[in-house]
C-alpha cells in the first residue's frame, strides 16, 4: 500500500524539529539504501538505474536531485525537482539542493557504532560534507519510521510468540517420545519437528530454528543441517532457539530460547548457571519496568549493563559473548535500538511501539551453553509487556 507521502511528510518534519536536524537527505542507488527504499516506497516497476537525493527539510518544501534519463522517477513524491545529467551538475545540484542547511540526516553512524544503520557509503558522505553541511546519524529517525509496531502488528505478534510457547511445549514432548521410545533422534530431526508446527500454524520465518544439544550449545549460532548435527540422547543438556511471525505481509516476529535437559532431574551445576542467566534477564527486565514507571528515558546500551552486572557478580562476565537484545520488527532482528554495550554501544532510545529480546547467555567452550530469550514490547501508553509467556523459570527435566 502506497504511503500518505503529505501525512508522512509532515511526521519527519515533526521528528525532525524535535531532534533538532535541519533535515533529511535520503540517498540511493540500485536500492544499496534500504530505509529510503522502504520509506519512500515508490511504485515497484519503476527502474532505478541512477543516484538520488531527496531532501526533506525540518520546514518548508522537500526537494528531489534526479538524473535526466530517470527525471519522472520521483514524481510520486512532493516537492520541487531538480535534474542533473554530468557528474558535475550532480555536484552543484547537491548544493542547491542543501542551501541552507546545516546540519543533515543520512544513514550514517559515526565510527561505525551502530552498523545496522550505515547504508550510506563513505564516498557519499564525503561528496555530502563537501557542500559545507555537517552529517548527523538518522539512526534515531530510522527507530521512529521503522520499528515502530501498530496494534495489528501487536496482535500478531502476541499470537505467534502463544504459537512458539505451544511448539517449545509439543517439542520437548516429541523427544520425550522419541528417546523414551528408544528411536534414534538428531538435532536436525527435532528443527524438521518444530517447522513442521510452524506451518501447521500458519507461521513462518527467514531462517531455520535451532536444536543444538551439549558442546553444540556453546556455539551462540549453531545451526544443525541435513549433513552436519549431533544425536540427541538421554542424560544431554539441549537448548531450542525458535523464531517466526505469520505468514502474512507487515507481520512482525516472536523470539524465544527455552533450556532442556533429557532425563528426570536436572545437574545441580546446569540448574545453577541457568538461574544465573535467568537473573541476568530478569535485572534487564526489572531495569527497563522500573524506568519506563518513573518516565525515565533509557538507552539500549544500559539495558545490557543491567544484565552484564549481574550475570558479572556471579563469575560468568567473561562467558557471555553477544549482546543483551537485538530490536523485533518485520525481520528478526528489527531496526530500532538493540540492547547492547558489549558488541557496540547503542546510545538510541528505547520508545514505545518497539520490541526487542532479552537473551542474555553463559557459554562454556567444549561444554554447553545456556540461554534465556523472552520478548518485550513497550507499548503506546509506555506498559513494558513480555509477550509469549510464561517465562522459563528452571530447566525443563524433558524426561520426567
Amino acid at each position: 500500500m502506497a504511503p500518505e507521502y503529505p501525512e508522512l511528510i509532515r511526521e519527519i518534519q515533526n521528528a525532525l524539529q524535535a531532534e533538532h536536524i535541519d533535515g533529511w537527505l535520503l540517498y540511493n542507488f540500485r536500492d544499496s539504501n534500504i530505509f529510503a527504499t522502504r520509506l519512500l516506497a515508490l511504485p515497484k516497476h519503476i527502474m532505478f538505474t541512477r543516484r538520488y537525493f531527496y531532501f526533506i527539510p525540518a520546514k518548508g518544501e522537500p526537494r528531489k536531485l534526479v538524473h535526466r534519463i530517470e527525471e519522472w522517477n520521483l514524481d510520486a513524491l512532493p516537492g520541487g525537482k531538480q535534474i542533473y545529467l554530468s557528474w558535475r551538475s550532480l555536484e552543484d545540484g547537491l548544493k542547491s539542493l542543501l542551501a541552507g542547511a546545516t546540519h543533515v540526516a543520512m544513514e550514517y553512524s559515526p565510527r561505525c557504532a551502530i552498523p545496522y544503520v550505515s547504508t550510506v557509503d563513505a564516498g557519499v558522505v564525503e561528496l555530502v560534507r563537501s557542500t559545507g553541511v555537517n552529517i548527523v546519524s538518522s539512526a534515531n529517525l530510522i527507530q521512529y519510521f521503522e520499528a515502530r509496531w501498530d496494534d495489528e502488528q501487536l496482535r500478531d505478534c502476541k499470537e505467534s510468540a502463544a504459537h512458539l510457547r505451544q511448539i517449545v511445549e509439543v517439542t520437548f514432548g516429541f523427544i520425550r517420545q522419541q528417546i523414551t521410545s528408544s528411536i534414534s533422534l538428531t538435532e536436525f530431526d527435532v528443527q524438521q519437528f518444530m517447522l513442521s508446527e510452524f506451518k501447521k500454524r500458519g507461521l513462518c520465518s527467514s531462517s531455520d530454528p535451532n536444536c543444538s544439544v551439549n558442546a553444540n550449545s556453546a556455539n551462540p549460532h549453531y545451526e544443525p543441517t541435513k549433513d552436519i548435527h549431533s544425536p540427541v540422547q538421554k542424560g544431554d543438556y539441549v537448548l531450542l532457539d525458535l523464531w517466526a511471525k505469520k505468514d502474512k505481509a507487515r507481520s512482525v516476529y516472536a523470539d524465544i530460547t527455552w533450556m532442556g535437559f533429557l532425563g528426570d532431574s536436572v545437574p545441580d551445576e546446569f540448574e545453577n548457571i541457568f538461574q544465573i542467566v535467568k537473573g541476568g534477564r530478569n535485572a534487564a527486565l526489572e531495569f527497563v519496568r522500573s524506568s519506563f514507571k518513573a518516565g525515565t528515558m533509557i538507552h539500549g546500551y544500559e539495558v545490557d549493563d543491567a544484565a552484564r552486572h549481574y550475570i558479572a557478580q556471579h563469575g560468568y562476565g567473561e562467558y557471555f559473548v553477544h549482546r543483551t537484545g537485538h530490536s523485533i520488527g518485520e525481520e528478526v532482528h528489527g531496526n530500532g535500538a538493540n540492547m547492547d554495550n558489549l558488541e557496540t554501544r547503542d546510545e538510541r532510545t528505547v520508545i514505545p511501539q518497539t520490541s526487542f529480546s532479552l537473551e542474555p547467555g553463559i557459554y562454556l567452550r567444549d561444554k554447553y551453553g545456556i540461554r534465556s530469550e523472552i520478548d518485550v514490547y513497550i507499548s503506546k501508553d509506555r506498559e513494558v509487556i513480555v509477550t509469549g509467556l510464561p517465562m522459563q523459570e528452571n530447566v525443563v527435566p524433558v524426561l520426567r
